[in-house]
């Protein structure tokens, strides 16, 4: 098996059929083939960083492939050579302290979007504001993206004095959201441009918490107190294309990445109300491309 067939952590969403990929003889099924039809940058350079091999990092000397996963740089390829993402909302991962830095796919959301990317090792948790954050993990309490924004919205007017927060409004239609953030900007006054509009339509969302751990080691981090005020949502008809995947679990369980990409493009749909054209595949452009190479390499090795 190849050096670069990494472990990953997992999310959990729910049940849903992936997409078939066309070209049958790269995967072990069609079921494990969502990623047929992501517009992503060249993986070029990825292949010509393979065939030179491992590269020891300038930083801890650590044999590596693409990226150094202890210092969260790149390796054999340089930052002009991959693509840059810009995400609408911020996203901090909590990473469970007892994990294999090399067996997570936090990394990949930090190189391919370090602007809008902070990974932090538990116990440190940044400062979170339970009016503008949302955690991504299942539970009896979680909801929908399309339920999402309404919850928020009942946590702020249910005010500071309130200790218990109003419970969110279930089934909320995506017709809701798009007349709640129209008839708060029709509410103000004045000409707005188009980012003031799009920033509106955010709101109150600025923030996103991801667990990054294997499912068995969530629990110590989703039970800390300080995630508790925060509104959970869950990823639903999401199937994840994970290639070691975890035995006794089922398929429903996301990958980091796969979990952020998901989150995001939902959001871009539900409650940025916009077709999605794409904007956030290449957060997908180190796992995409594993995947394919691990996938070959089993089909080769008679594995599928």
């Amino acid at each position: 098996m190849s050096g670069l067939d990494q472990d990953q952590r997992v999310h959990r969403g729910c049940r849903d059929k992936t997409t078939v990929a066309n070209d049958s003889s790269e995967t072990c099924e069609p079921a494990k083939q969502p990623l047929h039809g992501l517009k992503l940058a060249s993986h070029a350079v990825l292949e010509k960083a393979q065939q030179r091999g491992r590269l020891k990092c300038s930083k801890c000397g650590g044999s590596r492939m693409f990226f150094c996963y202890t210092c969260c740089s790149l390796v054999g390829v340089s930052l002009q050579e991959i693509p840059s993402v810009k995400l609408p909302i911020k996203i901090d991962i909590i990473k469970h302290p007892n994990e294999t830095d090399g067996k997570s796919t936090a990394i990949h959301a930090k190189l391919l979007a370090p602007s809008d990317v902070t990974i932090y090792t538990y116990p440190c948790i940044p400062e979170l504001n339970k009016h503008k954050v949302v955690l991504v993990f299942p539970g009896p309490q979680a909801v929908s993206i399309q339920e999402m924004v309404q919850c928020l919205r009942n946590k702020i007017d249910s005010g500071p004095h309130n200790r218990f927060s109003e419970p969110c409004v279930k089934r909320l239609k995506r017709e809701d959201v798009t007349d709640a953030t129209h008839n708060e900007n029709s509410s103000k006054s004045g000409p707005r441009d188009e980012k003031e509009i799009s920033k509106s339509r955010v709101f109150p969302l600025q923030q996103v918490v991801f667990i990054d751990s294997t499912w068995n080691q969530t629990s110590k981090i989703s039970t800390d107190e300080r995630l508790q005020d925060l509104v959970q949502v869950e990823l639903k008809m999401r199937k994840t294309c994970f290639w070691r995947h975890q035995k006794g679990k089922p398929d429903t369980y996301l990958s980091t990445i796969e979990a952020i990409f998901y989150f995001l493009k939902d959001f871009h749909e539900h409650c940025l109300v916009q077709d999605y054209h794409g904007e956030y595949d290449n957060l997908l452009f180190f796992y995409s491309y594993l995947h394919s190479v691990v996938t070959k390499a089993k089909t080769l090795a008679g594995k599928c």
